[in-house]
């Protein structure tokens, strides 16, 4: 056991006064006058606070010792202190690993709760608390001082001039969520300019606003933003953490994505955009990620928890030296505890009422909700956001897995709760290639999976439906490649996902085969409709509506390039074409974004079921069928005047009727209509294997349906008032 003791040159002379402060809020808060610290160190002896003149500073200005403590909580107020004060803390206390102790005030620390963090990491030895080549590696010492290598926390004004913003509030059911990464959106669009690509001002640009509008959005969600940490073995690589799954600031969004600087001026940045994308009504929900931080195992370095208390924000074996790990970073933050969840509830608050976001997806979101080992869905976590008066009225929305035993939890998650769908992309895309896929399976997807939710009085809009992600192929490389190419990558093509319910349509990757090109077009149209069609959320990944591709590379989150960015001027503008035109058919037709569930019962008035589902015959399925067949064909109709919900007027919702049609057979298909009953008049709205189509079909008709394609027809409301021909 080793006390940490730091040997340095005394600061230039300065003139600061301090007063004892107060424990909350925790952070800095400048309150107009001057600028009050609070951090959390239960198990400190002592702690400086550190002040730096700039960023590349290699040795603090000035620091003074924090006496005052309350509630573990160490604070001082400086009333000379001002916004664009650049600061960090050493922390004093014992170095014992094997008690889960790793104090080491060699090493400048940022604050949890830094608003603003200024610069990246420099990897260099001195950021870690053991000397690195050691024998005894992390049981070991290091006298290395880091503050040359690591970035400053930021003293922020948090005024900002938000006029007439009002958030959207969009409901679910009318929800379009479009997955985008901050900087690969804009790098290289042509029509933005060139100083603001990659930032979070060409998010705000109006050439990205119209864009997301003439798609159809209504709610971006960013891949990470808080502030991340690019590993060191990327950057000995030539690589980078591009994705940002690796937070070191919770509450400070990332400097790279500004362009107007790094002194509090990215939170300005970051609130205007919000500001214009609330105006043209577009919701803006954040990828967070409080299931770790970047400062890895016992042998990552030491940036900011680690060093501040480890034993009371991190999850520890029985032996105190390891790290749980149930998420494949090499740690977990102990959600547990107090502090910690103080820490997660502070840091969601301030993203709404500060930054005025609408919503959260939480990465591996079932280690959040793990008590010992096991996954309890009725965790503390749970319960505090489900009291919270702000953080339970926004958007929640789980990636119901991590990589821990148990931790697959899709359909678990608690009430006011959505979940990334995992089962119905893993459906869709066997449905699609051809695999063997039950009919009951292909039905319950479709129809907003409600052997999943229906039972929890959940709603279909607990579903968010996605056919891909940022975490594997593009739409365009689904139907592409057989196998990842992740050579780029430098790992031997051994990371990534092996098993992609992929199909390259004949050939691996780029073709000039007429046939396999029309073929990928039209599994696309397939992938993009039902997608869209089905009953849930629907979850677009940015670019996929125009083709974008990784050239196979199904992880890239290292890659910060041509990989991973947008092309624009490669853009597929007859593909973009029709998915507008599919989302815009979605969005005024309620009858694709339900709010409550199919019922299967014939509607009063009419003796027609809300939902009813037809072999090839035109005879409806019997339960042999829904217990034995491959759901390779199939018609399903969908009642307008069985919505069963009523508008914010409450008057009952009524809609056309429609009557889809699947063929993933690899042959085409001849389809009769369903009788009289269910309508007399159809005409063809949607046809993935002729996107320019327009056909009309009498009731008991014969419908001819290329292979591998999917027809969508539409029994206008009017038609069904009348007995009589329109």
């Amino acid at each position: 056991m080793e006390t940490t003791t730091i040997i340095k040159s005394p600061p230039a002379p300065r003139k600061i006064t301090v007063y004892p402060g107060n424990p909350f809020p925790l952070g800095a808060t400048w309150d107009g006058n001057g600028v009050n610290f609070a951090l959390y160190a239960d198990n400190a002896t002592s702690v400086e606070l550190c002040l730096f003149n700039s960023p590349t500073d290699q040795a603090e200005s000035y620091s003074v010792k924090i006496v005052e403590r309350s509630h573990h909580i160490w604070h001082a107020y400086f009333p000379d202190l001002q916004p664009g004060q650049l600061y960090g803390y050493r922390v004093h206390g014992n170095y014992d690993p094997q008690n889960g102790h790793r104090y080491n005030a060699n090493k400048l620390l940022i604050d949890p709760y830094a608003k603003a963090i200024a610069g990246t990491i420099d990897w260099n030895d001195a950021l870690f608390g053991y000397k690195l080549g050691d024998p005894d590696e992390d049981l070991s010492f290091s006298k290395l001082d880091s503050a040359a290598f690591i970035p400053k926390s930021v003293v922020v004004d948090s005024s900002f001039d938000w006029g007439k913003e009002k958030a959207p509030k969009i409901p679910y059911h009318k929800s379009i969520i479009y997955e985008t990464h901050v900087k690969g959106f804009t790098q290289l669009h042509p029509d933005i300019p060139e100083e603001i690509r990659g930032t979070y001002a060409a998010l705000a640009h109006p050439v990205t606003i119209n864009y997301l509008r003439a798609l159809g959005i209504t709610a971006v969600e960013l891949m990470p933003v808080h502030h991340f940490v690019a590993d060191r073995h990327l950057k000995e690589r030539g690589l980078t953490n591009y994705w940002g799954y690796n937070t070191i600031g919770f509450f400070a969004p990332d400097a790279r994505y500004s362009s107007s600087g790094v002194l509090g001026e990215q939170v300005v940045e970051f609130k205007n955009m919000v500001k214009e994308l609330h105006k043209a009504n577009i919701e803006v929900i954040l990828d967070v990620v409080y299931n770790h931080t970047a400062e890895g195992n016992h042998l990552g370095p030491t940036l900011s928890f680690k060093g501040i208390d480890n034993a009371s924000y991190y999850r520890l074996t029985e032996d105190k030296r390891y790290y749980m790990d149930y998420t494949g970073t090499g740690n977990t933050l102990n959600a547990n505890l107090p502090n910690v969840l103080r820490l997660m509830m502070d840091s969601l608050r301030y993203w709404i009422i500060e930054m005025h976001v609408d919503g959260f997806r939480f990465d591996l979101a079932s280690t959040l909700a793990r008590e010992l080992h096991e996954v309890n869905r009725l965790s503390a976590f749970f319960d505090i956001i489900h009291q919270d008066p702000i953080i339970s009225q926004v958007k929640l929305i789980a990636e119901p897995w991590d990589v821990g035993e148990g931790g697959y939890q899709v359909g678990k998650f608690p009430q006011d709760w959505a979940e990334w769908n995992g089962k119905y992309r893993d459906c869709m895309r066997d449905y699609w290639r051809g695999a063997d896929s039950m009919l009951g399976e292909f039905a319950w997807r479709f129809t907003g999976s409600p052997d999943l939710y229906q039972n929890d009085y959940r709603r279909p809009t607990a579903s968010i439906n996605f056919i891909t992600a940022h975490d594997g192929f593009t739409l365009e490389d689904l139907v592409s490649y057989n196998e990842k190419h992740n050579e780029a990558n430098g790992e031997d093509n051994m990371d990534g996902e092996s098993h992609n319910r992929s199909w390259n349509c004949g050939a691996e990757g780029p073709t000039e085969d007429p046939e396999i090109l029309a073929l990928r077009k039209k599994q696309k149209r397939n992938f993009i409709t039902t997608l869209f069609l089905s009953q849930g959320v629907p979850m677009l990944v940015a670019g996929d509506e125009f083709g974008r591709t990784q050239g196979g590379n199904n992880n890239a989150y290292c890659q910060d390039n041509e990989i991973s960015w947008l092309n624009w001027e490669e853009a597929d503008l007859e593909f973009l074409k029709y998915t507008k035109k599919v989302i815009q058919l979605v969005k005024h037709h309620p009858t694709f974004c339900r709010r409550g569930w199919f019922q299967g019962q014939p509607i009063k008035g009419i003796g027609v079921e809300d939902v009813a589902w037809f072999l090839p015959n035109g005879e409806e399925m019997s339960e042999e069928h829904w217990n034995n067949d491959f759901a390779k064909s199939l018609g399903v109709y969908l009642n307008g005047r069985g919505i069963h919900t009523v508008n914010a007027k409450g008057e009952s919702i009524i809609d056309d009727s429609f009557y889809l049609i699947f063929n993933a057979h690899h042959e085409p298909l001849d389809f009769t209509l369903p009788g009289p009953k269910y309508g007399k008049h159809w005409k063809k709205v949607l046809d993935t294997s002729d996107p320019d189509a327009e056909e009309k079909y009498l009731a008991n008709g014969n419908v001819k349906v290329e292979s591998r394609s999917m027809i969508v027809l539409m029994y206008p409301l009017a038609y069904s008032k009348t007995t009589d021909e329109p």
